[in-house]
């Protein structure tokens, strides 16, 4: 730690001096007053109620918890009392009481900059030369005629139901929705899953969406891809009645929305400070997360970039170092969202990490690919649960081609356990080995593992009867398989 820790003034009514103050009390900037502790710093942590954000309360954990309970055929009451059981243990690992004792300052309240190096927060002014803006996302509502008269369930409002809906529609296949969707349908509602798009989950493999759509049907859920809701209307029976594509009705008691997260910048003075927003009105940071104004870094959602949980950790260590390392404008720690892996926690779940084949095959020409159905895996025939694949696209090397078998630049597991696996694909990435690496590396049999190895080994000849090939734009070939 390089910082000489600022004096407190502790007269009432004059400003308090840290070294770091962090406004948001979310994923990251939990990550981000911890870390700036670690290194010495006094810190202050501003957040408006208790800390732990999105992730906590109405995101990563209460989701994953719910999905858990359906899986295992809980009942609605018995999934929901198991969400907040979820929240209640993590949450308390990371309220004010926790964080003070590690002393940490916690201010409840908004936090609003009156200059670049003030904030103040209800009636408290806060002053330092290092402030990372943390402050996070809110859902999207879509601007439809009559969709708000429905008072759509979002993500922050759905865990607040104390009875399952008799039939639910969301509205967004990300994620989210998809996730959501499935959980649901396992807990006895039934369930009308709308995307817009062509296909559910976008951004991953076209065969991913293609997996993951069966699934959603075969647990119950109708699904509507390439379907726009036109309108909305709250009927007096209290029905939410959604009018879609050309003339199809579709009524439902609760609506869903999971299309998408827009950045949380309004009523913190951010423009007053002359901070740059860009797309969405997300603010513009660099790979230092430092933002244009000096002395502000922001991370996590509000940046727009990567809104996941351990990317925005990842950023708010980033972040600290920079702001409290005197040899950070020589060397400074740089955010590399290249290896960054992320999770659909469906049934089966989908890891992905790197390029998509249609991403590669714009960036390498002569990259390769090979491609494993779980049906080859003696794990998945063992316990019946063949759904999925492997997909690894390895690119050639500087100098050396693909010697060696080239190196990974991306990865997708869909399987069981997806989101455990996909961390040696991650890991590959992140120290730059040479694939065959992990052909090479001897797993247990039969573990879920294998099917890495087996994908790897591709590269090298023959197995499980199939071959790495060239690989191919989707754009030149349908569906990219």
């Amino acid at each position: 730690m390089d910082l000489v820790p600022q004096k407190r003034v502790g007269s009432k009514g004059a400003a308090r001096r840290f070294d770091v103050v962090v406004l948001g009390g979310g994923a990251g900037g939990l990550v981000a007053a911890r870390e700036a502790r670690r290194r010495g710093a006094t810190v202050a942590l501003v957040h408006d109620g208790e800390p732990g954000g999105d992730c906590t309360f109405t995101g990563c954990v209460p989701s994953k918890a719910l999905i858990s309970a359906a899986a295992r055929g809980a009942s609605f009451i018995a999934a929901m009392t198991a969400v907040r059981s979820a929240v209640e243990r993590i949450a308390a690992t990371e309220n004010a009481a926790t964080l003070r004792g590690e002393g940490i300052e916690v201010l409840d309240g908004w936090g609003r900059f009156t200059s670049r190096r003030t904030l103040v927060v209800d009636n408290t002014v806060v002053r330092s030369k290092r402030f990372i803006v943390a402050t996070g996302s809110r859902p999207a509502i879509p601007e439809i005629p009559g969709f708000a008269d429905l008072s759509p369930l979002t993500n922050e409002t759905i865990f607040d139901l104390e009875r399952s809906p008799d039939h639910l529609v969301v509205v967004g296949g990300g994620a989210i929705g998809c996730e959501l969707a499935q959980a649901f349908a396992r807990l006895g509602t039934a369930v009308t899953l709308i995307e817009s798009g062509e296909r559910l989950l976008a951004r991953e493999e076209p065969e991913t969406s293609a997996v993951v759509t069966s699934a959603l049907r075969a647990d119950g859920v109708t699904v509507h891809t390439s379907t726009d809701v036109v309108s909305a209307q709250l009927l007096a029976d209290g029905v939410a009645r959604l009018h879609v594509g050309s003339a199809e009705v579709i009524d439902a008691d609760r609506v869903l929305v999971a299309t998408g997260r827009v950045p949380a910048v309004d009523g913190f003075g951010l423009e007053e400070l002359g901070v740059v927003l860009g797309d969405a009105r997300a603010i513009v940071v660099d790979d230092t997360m430092a933002t244009n104004v000096g002395g502000v870094w922001a991370i996590g959602d509000v940046t727009g970039q990567f809104q996941f949980t351990h990317a925005a950790a990842r950023m708010g260590w980033v972040a600290v170092a920079n702001a409290t390392s005197r040899t950070s404008r020589l060397r400074p720690a740089r955010f590399d969202p290249t290896a960054m892996p992320w999770v659909t926690f469906t049934s089966p779940e989908v890891g992905r990490v790197g390029l998509t084949e249609d991403e590669a095959a714009r960036r390498y020409a002569s990259a390769r690919v090979a491609v494993l159905p779980m049906t080859l895996v003696d794990r998945a025939v063992t316990v019946g649960d063949t759904a999925g694949f492997v997909k690894l696209i390895a690119a050639p090397r500087h100098l050396v081609g693909h010697l060696g078998g080239g190196r990974l630049v991306g990865a997708t597991v869909v399987a069981p356990t997806g989101g455990e696996l996909i961390h040696e694909a991650a890991l590959a990435m992140q120290t730059n080995m040479f694939l065959g690496r992990l052909a090479q590396t001897t797993h247990a049999y039969p573990t879920w593992s294998m099917a890495i190895q087996q994908a790897a080994l591709q590269f090298f000849g023959e197995s499980s009867g199939l071959r790495a090939r060239a690989i191919r734009a989707r754009s030149t070939d349908g569906d990219g398989q």
